[in-house]
């Protein structure tokens, strides 16, 4: 029987790597309530055009699926609030796709800690270059794994998911990426889910544009302005076009307005933040982009995923 690995020395270690914040939960089935929710929500189609998230419903809803003997759910969250913001009348993007793309940015991270903890990936057996021994079978997961992250970062203590959808940390809000690692290690202790914070605050509520939120923990993504500027690969509809004011990939407008983030602070990761190019850009640079243009502005970051003409596209829809 292994010897289960000091928790507080898994979140130091953790801290020191960038990571706000780290917490473990016991893997396995998540709540029936939480399944019966998600299945409803597919049942519904307010996925959209996302049938990756109808994919492999099972595995989604058991983290033991994912990894045989799995025992724990290691989640870290790394702070990606940009040091500097665009201006309210510049055309706007997400605060996320602000600076390089987080799944390589964590990756690498995410990798390190599953070293110091002699977590093997199960994914890349063959790498011979490493040097620290593995003793334990593991699976990264940065977004590339169907699990819902959110809900283990919340069976980890690391915050409440908010009315908006939106992992919540006490006293530092919602701008973070999440990271997973299942793995068979144990840990000395695991943690108890975080009460709801949100009280009767039904800010972002009222503020999302689309009526993506039409009732608290709803997210009906068809609607979201986020899913619309990336996700979707349609022209955007005329009712939901009108209410993109200047947002041109992504939306945070359901964050911006969360008094929880009032206690945002500027990320320590030097990756995450924008270039002056960027914080540069006009209207008519925008609405002039050249696919050259995209490809210097745009060089390893999370943009590239709605690609060149999913982006003119959502400018073009606004001008």
């Amino acid at each position: 029987m292994s010897i289960a690995m000091d928790i507080n020395r898994l979140k130091a270690e953790a801290l020191s790597l960038g990571f706000y914040a780290c917490g473990v939960a016991r893997s396995g089935e998540v709540d029936k309530n939480v399944s019966e929710a998600f299945s409803l929500w597919l049942e519904k189609g307010r996925h959209g055009e996302m049938a990756y998230m109808a994919d492999n419903r099972d595995k989604r809803l058991d983290t033991n699926l994912l990894l045989t003997d799995a025992k724990s759910v290691i989640v870290v969250a790394m702070n990606y609030y940009p040091r500097q913001l665009l201006n309210n009348s510049q055309l706007q993007f997400a605060y996320y796709a602000y600076g390089k793309d987080y799944h390589d940015v964590m990756r690498k991270r995410l990798k390190k800690l599953a070293e110091i903890c002699s977590i093997r990936d199960v994914r890349h057996r063959a790498e011979s270059h490493e040097n620290v021994e593995k003793k334990y079978q593991g699976l990264i997961c940065c977004d590339t794994v169907p699990v819902l992250e959110r809900y283990w970062a919340w069976k980890a203590g690391i915050g409440w998911i908010g009315k908006n959808n939106s992992l919540i940390i006490p006293n530092a809000g919602s701008f973070f990426f999440l990271g997973i690692i299942i793995t068979e290690l144990e840990f000395t202790d695991y943690a108890t889910p975080m009460q709801n914070l949100c009280g009767k605050c039904e800010n972002c509520l009222k503020a999302c544009p689309t009526g993506a939120l039409s009732e608290p923990f709803l997210l009906d993504a068809s609607k979201c302005l986020s899913y619309l500027t990336i996700e979707y690969h349609g022209d955007i509809p005329e009712v939901y076009a009108s209410k993109m004011n200047n947002t041109v990939y992504g939306c945070d407008r359901c964050q911006q307005c969360c008094p929880h983030n009032r206690f945002a602070t500027p990320t320590e990761i030097e990756e995450f933040n924008p270039t002056d190019e960027f914080l540069n850009m006009t209207d008519q640079d925008w609405i002039n982009l050249t696919e050259e243009d995209y490809r210097r502005i745009f060089k390893g970051s999370a943009v590239k995923r709605a690609k060149y003409a999913g982006l003119k596209r959502n400018i073009d829809a606004i001008s």
